[in-house]
């Protein structure tokens, strides 16, 4: 027979390292966020719009990775906490644009903090080279995968 193709060892599949390293970052940052009663995705909508205030509900979906149906849940459940407020498009009536609230603002910076310890404890183990390189690294991951 010839040379047959042999699967490579899960554990050092570079698409295994990297689920594993988002499952434990996730768990622990669900952790951390636990404490100010917000999700992950919470968190990821929250941030959105502090970076880019008035986006619609379609673009806070892309960017928190969920469906718009969802993403309707969520922005529903911030107003009602109080922490993100909508209002009409001034031109096109039928999209609502989502923004924080000083409540919001408040939340997402002590969230921010919790992730940022969470972050650094993972990244503890590299210097501050292999850090900017494995951003470097993944980047350009995403790019090569990304049409």
């Amino acid at each position: 027979m010839g040379d047959a193709h042999q699967p490579r060892d899960t554990v050092d599949r570079p698409g295994y390292l990297i689920k594993k390293a988002q499952a434990a970052l996730n768990a622990q940052m669900t952790r951390a966020l636990h404490e100010y009663g917000v999700t992950l995705t919470q968190f990821a909508v929250l941030t959105a719009l502090a970076e880019e205030p008035g986006l619609s509900n379609a673009e806070l979906a892309r960017r928190a990775f969920i469906t718009p149906q969802s993403m309707n849940e969520n922005l529903r459940d911030l107003e009602q906490r109080g922490w993100a407020i909508r209002s009409r498009h001034p031109t096109h009536g039928r999209i609502l644009q989502a923004e924080l609230t000083d409540g919001g603002r408040e939340t997402l910076q002590a969230c921010d903090a919790a992730v940022t310890v969470v972050e650094q404890r993972m990244l503890t183990g590299l210097d501050t080279g292999q850090q900017r390189q494995l951003a470097s690294a993944l980047r350009a991951c995403i790019a090569a995968l990304t049409p």
